[in-house]
């Protein structure tokens, strides 16, 4: 899989034409053979047409050598594809192109969240629907606009074997797009997951006026609570503590390009879940999360009354006096 040029090397596939997916193309375009896979022929003529997605990412010039295809058959040759559609959406998307990735490609999820209705990690349902590829994942701080723009950026890609995740980090680096390798498949998604949960809970606080004092109470804790959640699901505390745990946290706690943030703000100003519009990643994970976290008996009362308020069974003033009123423990 190593690159020499643009002609010779691997050939990238990304699987999804919204932002994230159509700047991870842009980025990898600056030094590999890059192809952007929509699911609508429209869209892939409109970017092939302006040279800019500008549904996706209005007013950002796209790379003249990137591709533009909405047939599965552009994956055959891929030797790396990635699925950078939502989370929820996996399942269907591995199930819809299969058949036309090569055995010997590697997937890569450049989602962060969970399965909803499993509760599974999402390289576990492409491994289940992908059977024979090896499955990597890419998260961290990074917002779709910044890396597009060429500012810089670090993330993890992290896969089974190091080395793996080593080639794939060389491969996808950019002058300005810096990408570290893990082992820790677990780590880096629950980091990338549980962080929008957060981003949610520190919305929520912003809204409320609630003040920074708060925010940064909620962020330490938060940080607990996604310590124990991902060392229980069997991953490295050590991870919580890089790009894909406090590095994505406090770019989304922080940030009012997170639509997460913003989604927990619309909250805090209203007070309940009603009309607080299409929901966000957090919104799903903190469901998951908080029916994980019961069921193994993991403490996580962020998470837990993030879930609440967005199934619209507690408000975001009840929620608060639950948590101001839980027994003082040490830290």
């Amino acid at each position: 899989m190593k690159m020499k040029n643009p002609k010779t090397g691997p050939k990238i596939v990304v699987v999804g034409a919204g932002a994230f997916g159509t700047a991870l193309a842009a980025v990898a375009a600056d030094k590999a053979n890059v192809t952007l896979l929509a699911r609508r022929e429209e869209a892939a003529e409109e970017c092939r047409r302006t040279g800019r997605n500008e549904a996706a990412l209005p007013g950002i010039p796209l790379p003249a050598g990137l591709s533009y295809s909405s047939q599965a058959a552009a994956l055959g040759d891929a030797h790396i594809v990635l699925f950078a559609m939502p989370s929820q959406a996996h399942r269907d998307a591995a199930r819809r192109y299969g058949d036309a990735i090569g055995a010997k490609a590697i997937v890569v999820t450049c989602a962060k969240g969970m399965e909803q209705s499993t509760g599974r990690l999402l390289t576990d349902v492409l491994d289940e629907e992908l059977p024979g590829r090896r499955i990597g994942v890419l998260s961290g701080p990074g917002f779709a606009a910044d890396i597009a723009k060429g500012l810089p950026t670090a993330m993890v890609i992290a896969a089974p074997d190091r080395a793996i995740a080593t080639e794939l980090a060389e491969v996808l680096s950019g002058r300005t797009f810096r990408l570290y390798p893990s082992a820790d498949r677990t780590g880096v998604q629950l980091g990338g997951a549980l962080k929008n949960v957060l981003a949610i809970a520190c919305g929520i606080v912003e809204g409320a006026g609630l003040g920074d004092s708060a925010r940064a109470a909620l962020i330490s804790r938060g940080l607990a609570e996604m310590s124990r959640f991902i060392v229980a699901r069997g991953g490295d505390a050590d991870t919580v503590r890089g790009l894909s745990g406090l590095g994505d946290l406090v770019l989304t706690a922080t940030s009012h390009q997170s639509r997460n943030l913003r989604f927990g703000i619309t909250l805090g100003k209203s007070g309940r879940a009603e009309g607080s519009g299409e929901l966000v990643e957090g919104a799903f994970a903190a469901s998951v999360a908080a029916r994980v976290a019961g069921e193994l008996g993991i403490d996580m009362p962020i998470t837990k009354a993030v879930a609440a308020i967005v199934d619209g069974k507690l408000d975001v003033r009840s929620a608060l006096e639950q948590l101001m009123s839980r027994p003082i423990t040490h830290e």
